[in-house]
């Protein structure tokens, strides 16, 4: 009996004296204290953890199919469609958009040059479209070929380019150019209020007062010459419309030497009789194409420089040359250059905007050399 009491207690003791061995064993500890620590960051992990292993496992297609998305045609037209100022957008965008521009540009000259090496009437119209001003008229003035002509009937007011006849009517006179003329207050622009840099009491020659209002368009220069001219401004005026009757010029009038007033008018052609009789004197020749020239005005000397920024082009063999402005008139260029080896005059009137008048008349130098029409003996476009 006592045997048999014993065997189960000491069963028992044994069981409990080796499960307190495994606990107090290292193994266990170690087991113990990993297993806190996963669970005491949080219990969420666990569940995410069994969840993202069992979509990978059932789900791998999906990851794929992700991945697709992000290089699907799709996902390529969000980003073109995205405005110019998202990055991916631009990365997408960017190098189609920089070629379209580019063969824009080439598709443009490409298909002026094809007209301008036309060599009909009709591509030369075409052509000239591009000229800006008002009035237009182009002379060969060797075989007194009409080149090109817009509005060329039509009267205006002609502004500076009045002081071309100035010119001639005090050359003509063969007046004294070293004679000291002084600028007076009645030398004063009471008309438009323009600005002078000739001041009030200041003393020049005569050649430099019309060296100035030819190159710099000086309205006090070229008011000082016509009242000092014999007989006063009155004798002046009625010179200067004797020699337009004289020149073939029927349907100009003036009314006095700087071109301030609008009352100074003139047409095309009458234009090109004016440029031929200023560039036939060479100190009006010289005057007009001079680039800069300097004159002591008020005590220190001033520098004036050309109206025409073309005679400094070395580029241009300009004859003679004016330019010309008022609000009535426009912008204004007239000038006979030396193209294909032929005199062209150049009549720009009524052109808005400053660098017009220089453009058209760029345009226009252009279309010639490239049709070579100014020998032409023949009207080769004429627009009205």
């Amino acid at each position: 009996m006592r045997l048999l009491l014993a065997l189960p207690l000491r069963k028992a003791w044994l069981s409990s004296v080796i499960c307190l061995a495994i606990a107090g064993s290292p193994l266990v500890a170690s087991a113990q204290q990993s297993a806190p620590s996963s669970t005491s960051s949080s219990q969420t992990p666990k569940p995410k953890q069994t969840t993202t292993t069992t979509t990978t496992k059932k789900q791998q297609p999906n990851k794929t199919t992700k991945t697709n998305k992000t290089a699907t045609p799709k996902a390529a037209a969000s980003k073109k469609a995205a405005p110019a100022g998202a990055p991916q957008g631009n990365r997408a965008v960017t190098p189609k958009n920089e070629k379209a521009p580019t063969g824009a540009k080439a598709v443009v000259p490409a298909a002026n040059h094809g007209k301008s090496a036309a060599g009909t009437a009709a591509g030369v119209v075409a052509a000239s479209g591009g000229l800006r001003s008002n009035v237009v008229f182009v002379q060969d003035l060797n075989s007194k070929a009409v080149l090109y002509s817009r509005n060329e009937q039509v009267v205006r007011p002609i502004a500076s380019i009045t002081k071309l006849m100035t010119a001639v009517i005090i050359v003509d006179a063969k007046l004294p150019m070293t004679e000291v003329i002084q600028i007076t207050q009645a030398d004063v622009d009471v008309v438009k209020h323009s600005r002078s840099r000739l001041a009030v009491g200041a003393k020049h020659t005569r050649g430099d007062l019309m060296h100035l209002a030819l190159m710099s368009s000086e309205n006090r220069a070229a008011h000082a010459l016509g009242r000092t001219y014999p007989g006063g401004m009155t004798a002046f005026v009625n010179a200067m419309n004797a020699k337009a009757r004289e020149l073939g010029m029927v349907q100009s009038t003036f009314v006095e030497p700087t071109g301030l007033s609008s009352a100074n008018v003139s047409t095309p052609r009458d234009l090109v009789k004016l440029l031929q009789a200023s560039a036939s004197r060479p100190s009006i020749r010289f005057y007009t194409t001079d680039q800069q020239y300097e004159v002591r005005s008020a005590g220190h000397p001033t520098l004036f420089r050309n109206t025409n920024m073309l005679v400094s082009n070395p580029s241009w063999d300009i004859k003679v040359s004016k330019t010309g402005f008022i609000n009535e008139a426009g912008q204004c260029l007239v000038m006979v250059a030396r193209i294909n080896n032929r005199d062209t005059a150049i009549v720009l009137l009524n052109a808005e905007g400053k660098g017009t008048r220089i453009g058209d008349a760029i345009k226009i130098r252009q279309m010639i050399q490239a049709k070579q029409i100014a020998a032409a003996p023949v009207e080769v476009a004429r627009l009205n």
